[in-house]
């Protein structure tokens, strides 16, 4: 029997945990427990923290019984990762805590797959939630008050949490069905490009677009790595150049790696590889003064990247997708790769480009299956777009 787990560190949070429970049980929810503690607990609980802590690789003892708070809040939320990624019993998972209790459960939440419902509510839910979020879907809802005992206002917010948990373990999505998915990446200066791809595909394929942002590229892998992806249009390959060049939205060291361990079908360009992303111009390191700059919007600023940067960047794509033995495809759109890299526009840069593409055919080893082509388009052209579809459809046929 599936059941919602309800978790939270039974030594601070009983009465809440309890609270929780008890209008979940009210739905006609089945309930779990589960301590994530590092003390007593105040509660009956079904799973004990000790349990969790076992879950750790290094056993129970490398999470209880320590002094450092830090390390074993650090040490219980790899256990709960692990903990709850192993269990085949859960319906969905809510969560309540603060600082300790958030990073802990929202560690085994990010460990949970996509669609399963996850519900966190935090006193850090109107903060920066993106290291708690990271590419998941949870949802993080604010508990207004500390969660420091039950008064009017947490038991309206935990009441509200409840009602909106067993909403969605009752009535989850459908299965995905029909259509094979895909992945494609599209920034603003992109878009052109990849709304005109997906809509030649639509048809054949579950077009699944992300945007370029760093969590966007890792969203996309991931999904990869579940094997929920049929192939990738990955147009839009920006964020390398935020990853090696200090950029904020940028990829990992692990990019294209879902793609070469799955040898997926994949059809990629040099999008927007053009531009490093900063936020508003204060923000900028002073090390870049006198760098060509677009202000995109007031809280972002974009660095035009230049000959070198682009020669390194291009050295490392092809570096990555050397490890990629499934079907790849590189086009190199020779007009620009993005909206501002055109004549007349802030960004146009032919030897910058020339670069790239040079770097790129250097180093990318071809054989039948990894193959580099140049087009004479600008990316955002119909004609690129459509030789893009052209590619990727008859590696499919193959």
């Amino acid at each position: 029997m599936r059941r919602t787990h309800v978790v939270g560190t039974a030594d601070t949070k009983g009465e809440e945990m309890a609270w929780l429970a008890d209008c979940l049980r009210a739905r006609g929810v089945a309930v779990t427990m589960v301590d994530i503690g590092i003390r007593a607990p105040t509660i009956a609980v079904d799973v004990p923290a000790a349990e969790v802590a076992a879950h750790h690789p290094d056993g129970a003892t490398a999470v209880l019984g320590g002094e450092d708070r830090g390390a074993a809040v650090a040490a219980m939320g790899r256990a709960f990762a692990s903990f709850i990624a192993r269990r085949s019993d859960v319906a969905g998972v809510i969560g309540i805590g603060g600082g300790g209790g958030t990073s802990i459960v929202t560690a085994g939440m990010r460990a949970l797959p996509y669609g399963l419902p996850k519900l966190m509510v935090s006193t850090l839910a109107s903060g920066d939630v993106g290291p708690y979020v990271g590419i998941s879907d949870l949802v993080m809802m604010p508990a207004v008050t500390d969660l420091a005992g039950l008064n009017r206002m947490s038991r309206i917010v935990l009441h509200n949490a409840a009602e909106a948990m067993a909403g969605m373990v009752a009535h989850p999505a459908p299965p995905a069905a029909g259509k094979p998915a895909i992945g494609l990446t599209m920034f603003g200066v992109t878009t052109p490009c990849v709304t005109t791809i997906a809509a030649a595909l639509r048809d054949s394929y579950d077009c699944l677009v992300f945007h370029a942002t760093g969590t966007g590229g890792r969203t996309m892998e991931k999904l990869a790595d579940e094997g929920v992806l049929d192939g990738v249009l990955d147009i839009t390959t920006t964020e390398v150049a935020d990853l090696l060049l200090g950029g904020a939205l940028p990829a990992t060291e692990d990019r294209f790696g879902a793609i070469a361990r799955h040898r997926l079908p994949w059809v990629g360009s040099v999008g927007a590889l053009d531009m490093v992303n900063f936020g508003a111009p204060e923000t900028i390191p002073a090390c870049h003064a006198g760098r060509r700059f677009y202000h995109h919007n007031p809280q972002v600023t974009l660095m035009r990247t230049t000959v070198e940067e682009n020669a390194a960047i291009g050295d490392w794509i092809a570096a990555r997708l050397n490890l990629c033995e499934g079907p790849v495809r590189l086009l190199l759109p020779e007009g620009g790769v993005s909206m501002i890299d055109a004549p007349g526009q802030p960004f146009h840069d032919p030897r910058a480009d020339a670069a790239l593409f040079a770097a790129l055919e250097r180093g990318i080893r071809r054989t039948e299956a990894r193959r580099v082509e140049r087009l004479p388009f600008h990316i955002n052209d119909p004609a690129f777009a459509e030789a893009a579809v052209a590619t990727f459809r008859s590696l499919l046929k193959d």
